[in-house]
């Protein structure tokens, strides 16, 4: 039951675990035909030790003349699973069964039971921490007008602030530091974009930007402006930061997004793998994938003067197409959903060919 469990709660979708073959040697050493579970009974074992229930499959083969049996373990779309008696839950790393980890379990839950990681309440924060001139810009752009009657229901009922239930004080959630508030590095230090120019081989030059997040967005473009030649298609790396703004995992406490560029290639760092959808972009040789944080997206497409966001989940077209000019260059891009480091990378051409 925990190999089971540990399969379905890992990335990949379908799993598998073979029962009759040494797992070192390969040898087929098949089943003990006295002690041969049926599949009813299989099914009962993970039916009444996982919770929720594992959809599973098992195959009794022949095999060299001997019998072994065949496991599969389907995604059932309910991550993370558990153990009905002991609580824990289980992953896969590499051939090892494992404990999930805080940052995994969160993850796992903000993947498949909508739970947002936006509305959490952040202890040590204030609600003096928040522009209001762009709270009230917000609910301005809704039809609604603040008020100091109306004011602490909107802001509570809206995810952007919670009452601590012991003193009463107003508290900010971390959707709403990150995009209400002009300081919230104070409290969430991970909301941060890095720009590092490597493209002086002997100097290597890094700007920290921090804010709220439109205006980190706004404020990366004019340091691109003044660091990138001024031929290079600077609306590629700006699509990948709104996309890694908006997409990243904001429960990584210790990564931020980072942007490296140099004359070999321009990547895009952000934190925590793209959530894969079941629809591959054939055209752009990629998954389509699934949004994350759309109580930050609904935000943004609110408060947004320029529209960067409305045309969402179009963000690969507009990155290859802002180098439709030069079909080698477009040929370069990259997209990397890589589960090993947790991260989505965007790999874009260097700036040596501009020059």
């Amino acid at each position: 039951a925990k190999d089971v469990c540990a399969i379905a709660n890992s990335k990949g979708g379908r799993g598998y675990i073979i029962v009759g073959i040494e797992d070192k040697t390969k040898f087929i050493a098949g089943l003990d035909k006295d002690n041969l579970y049926s599949e009813e009974q299989i099914q009962q074992i993970i039916t009444s030790r996982c919770e929720p229930p594992i959809p599973i499959i098992v195959d009794i083969v022949d095999l060299d003349n001997k019998k072994i049996c065949i496991i599969t373990i389907y995604d059932g779309y309910q991550k993370p699973y558990q153990i009905r008696e002991s609580g824990s839950f289980y992953i896969r790393r590499g051939s090892t069964t494992d404990t999930m980890r805080k940052q995994e379990l969160i993850e796992s839950f903000e993947e498949n039971l909508d739970f947002s990681i936006e509305t959490l309440p952040i202890i040590k924060s204030n609600i003096n921490l928040l522009n209001m001139d762009l709270v009230e810009k917000y609910f301005r752009r809704k039809g609604i007008k603040l008020t100091d009657i109306n004011k602490k229901y909107l802001l509570e009922s809206t995810g952007i602030t919670y009452i601590d239930k012991e003193t009463r004080e107003e508290k900010c959630t971390l959707g709403g530091l990150l995009v209400f508030s002009d300081n919230n590095s104070i409290c969430i230090p991970q909301n941060m974009i890095k720009i590092t120019n490597k493209q002086d081989k002997e100097k290597y030059e890094s700007t920290i930007i921090s804010g709220n997040l439109l205006s980190m967005i706004d404020k990366s473009e004019i340091i691109l402006k003044n660091i990138l030649p001024p031929k290079y298609p600077i609306t590629s790396i700006i699509e990948s930061i709104n996309n890694a703004v908006l997409y990243r995992e904001y429960s990584h406490i210790n990564r931020i997004i980072e942007i490296f560029i140099s004359e070999k290639a321009v990547i895009i760092d952000s934190p925590g793998q793209m959530i894969q959808g079941n629809v591959s972009n054939q055209k752009f040789n990629c998954k389509n994938y699934n949004k994350r944080n759309m109580w930050l997206y609904e935000k943004l497409i609110t408060l947004d003067d320029t529209n960067r966001f409305i045309n969402n989940g179009e963000g690969f077209r507009r990155i290859k197409n802002a180098f439709t000019f030069n079909d080698k260059m477009q040929n370069k891009v990259r997209f990397i959903n890589s589960q090993f480091e947790d991260t989505f990378k965007v790999i874009l051409p260097g700036t040596k060919w501009t020059k």
